[in-house]
């Protein structure tokens, strides 16, 4: 692999993961940023459905923080996973999971940006995983700590992406039904 191949998105070889998008969690955060990482989230999950890509959606302490929104659980392909861990790594079932698709590449979002996604992340980086962090659809509730959070991400090697960037490199062609689908979502 050359130093820029794990700056391509490849559609057999990427992977979407929802981190604890729940709806306590969600109160306490800005209005204005929460609607615009839900809007992203749900365009990466139908792009994710109509390309075939595999995703796995976790929910921190669901007694406490319930479940995940139900826009976007509605579009999930499987229960999320419940983990007490911050580290999605650490939860039953995650890394199994992850490791059965035999894909390398994992496209992260959801919350908070400087804990569970943020101890994600850097889990993944060392078992070898290419992460791409899509920074618009990530959040914490103070705006400081996702600058502190993505930035310590980009330094330990993840790749700082935004949705449409994630949406155009897995489509890769216009003019496909795809494309003619998927493009839609970010007009």
């Amino acid at each position: 692999m050359s130093l820029l191949d794990k700056f391509f998105l490849e559609r057999g070889s990427a992977q979407l993961v929802v981190i604890d998008v729940q709806e306590k969690l969600c109160r306490a955060m800005d209005p204005e940023v929460l609607a615009k990482l839900t809007k992203n989230i749900s365009i990466l999950l139908d792009a994710a459905a109509e390309l075939g890509i595999p995703t796995i959606a976790t929910e921190q302490y669901v007694k406490g923080l319930g479940e995940t929104l139900p826009e976007l659980k509605e579009k999930l392909p499987a229960p999320a996973l419940e983990k007490m861990t911050f580290s999605c790594c650490g939860g039953d079932g995650f890394m199994e999971q992850l490791a059965a698709s035999g894909r390398r590449q994992v496209i992260l979002v959801g919350m908070e940006t400087h804990v569970c996604v943020l101890q994600t992340a850097l889990e993944l980086l060392a078992e070898g995983y290419v992460v791409h962090l899509v920074s618009d659809a990530v959040m914490s509730r103070r705006k400081e700590n996702w600058i502190t959070a993505v930035t310590a991400l980009a330094g330990a090697g993840a790749v700082i992406t935004s949705t449409e960037s994630v949406l155009f490199q897995l489509l890769r062609v216009a003019g496909t039904e795809a494309f003619k689908k998927l493009s839609k979502l970010v007009r």
